[in-house]
């Protein structure tokens, strides 16, 4: 769990690195000051944009389960939705006391914060590898 502004220098570190494709600054550089005719906007809509776009995807998909984790720990110890609202981590904290008579009540809103964190995971694991540049050209 990182503060919002921890998650913001990773999302900048993401756009800093090199591009999935391989191609550093330089290449950029080269393209805009050369004579071909395409403008600065079809350059960045058609090469730097889609390259910079699949890694920001791919985190937003493990940041939404890192997000169900949070809202569920907060409500669980009492900080996040207040008893009437219907929240996992608030189910649980409530099915506590019938653990030992109705394990059901704790257990199910456990294995959907399981399943909705899991789905999340193996989403943006697959869009890490259909949008990957280096991983499309080795297979």
């Amino acid at each position: 769990m990182r503060p919002a502004a921890s998650a913001a220098r990773l999302r900048t570190r993401l756009l800093g690195q090199p591009m999935p494709g391989g191609r550093g600054p330089e290449v950029f550089q080269q393209v805009f000051g050369s004579p071909l005719g395409a403008s600065d906007a079809r350059v960045i809509a058609r090469h730097i944009l889609p390259n910079a776009l699949s890694p920001l995807i791919v985190q937003a998909s493990f940041n939404m389960g890192e997000a169900i984790l949070i809202a569920a720990g907060l409500s669980f110890i009492g900080f996040g939705a207040q008893p009437p609202t219907p929240e996992w981590g608030v189910m649980i904290s409530e099915g506590r006391d019938y653990i030992t008579t109705q394990w059901w009540v704790p257990t199910f809103p456990g294995l959907a914060i399981l399943l909705a964190v899991t789905g999340f995971n193996l989403v943006g694991d697959g869009l890490r590898d259909l949008l990957d540049p280096r991983l499309r050209r080795a297979g």
